[in-house]
């Protein structure tokens, strides 16, 4: 690695935009990724791994070790999005089967030995539901201090939700999981689905571009057909929407941030509310935990976002 060199830990539950950040981190020419931890949520585990397998196959990248995680919220049933994003996760296109299987260590193990072994060496980036990483907090509280930063696709900083009227897709599947990493000790910034829906929206017109891309960009395409679908006749937005690579964009590049602040968050888990993520503004005021960004520039994101499509992996 050269000096400028940033190395990701990715935990994700991988469908079509999670395959989409994939490809950004692993064809970006200053990071490497170290490893990839899977968990259940927008489609169950086997799905999510598959998927994880797939897109690293398409890149050449076998070198880049898969891990097997949590296959349910803590205390609660999974609650998928395969409405959203099919039933596989990848809008069912024709894809290559795996050529590879996951690794023997299940995730959580190898979050916490990555931590341990090698810290602050790593940037940690989280893309679905966080059970994972709060099943590693619950054996090594300072987990996240472990880690360079984390970055989180998770919440709404303006309170509109995607699942129920205040609650985004990965607080809302795992609130507890996400209250959990919200308190944890560690530099952590959230970029939610209010960032998505203003700066990442795909029109017609640029998933056309991305599609003229190649390889890379029919494959992004193709995977988000049922995802384009639904934003565009259930949600009425025009186009379909990127939340987990605007956040893994951040994750590569924040002076993406044009607006940002830092809260003390907190996330509901019961009742209507629930997966809300809000700030405690209460005096006396409490220490900030968490990084808001609320505003990115979206030339920039989409700059990189086509770039990576373009580009082969070095």
């Amino acid at each position: 690695m050269t000096a400028r060199t940033r190395s990701l830990v990715i935990d994700t539950d991988t469908a079509s935009d999670d395959a989409v950040a994939l490809i950004m981190a692993l064809n970006h020419p200053q990071h490497v990724v170290r490893a990839l931890t899977i968990v259940a949520g927008n489609v169950p585990l086997e799905y999510a791994v598959r998927n994880a397998l797939i897109t690293t196959d398409l890149l050449g990248r076998a070198d880049v070790p898969v891990y097997r995680g949590i296959a349910k919220p803590i205390l609660r049933p999974l609650e998928s999005a395969q409405h959203v994003h099919g039933p596989d996760g990848m809008s069912e296109a024709a894809l290559m089967e795996p050529a590879r299987e996951p690794e023997e260590t299940h995730a959580v193990q190898a979050l916490l030995e990555i931590a341990a072994a090698e810290p602050g060496r790593h940037v940690l980036v989280t893309l679905g539901p966080l059970t994972n990483i709060a099943a590693a907090l619950m054996i090594d509280p300072d987990l996240l201090t472990r880690f360079d930063h984390t970055f989180m696709m998770i919440g709404a900083a303006d309170g509109n939700g995607n699942v129920s009227p205040t609650g985004e897709y990965n607080a809302w599947a795992d609130p507890e999981a996400a209250a959990l990493v919200f308190a944890a000790p560690g530099r952590k910034t959230m970029i939610g689905w209010d960032v998505s829906r203003k700066y990442a929206v795909i029109r017609p017109d640029e998933d056309a571009r991305m599609r003229a891309l190649g390889r890379l960009g029919e494959f992004a395409s193709d995977i988000n057909r049922a995802v384009y679908d639904f934003a565009t006749e259930l949600s009425g937005t025009p186009g379909y929407d990127f939340p987990d690579p605007v956040s893994m964009a951040v994750a590569l590049d924040e002076s993406l941030i044009t607006e940002s602040d830092d809260r003390h968050m907190l996330v509901s888990v019961s009742g209507d509310t629930r997966g809300q993520t809000f700030a405690d503004y209460r005096h006396p005021l409490k220490d900030a935990n968490v990084r808001v960004v609320t505003a990115v520039d979206e030339a920039a994101f989409k700059q990189q976002l086509f770039a990576a499509l373009t580009e082969s992996p070095a």
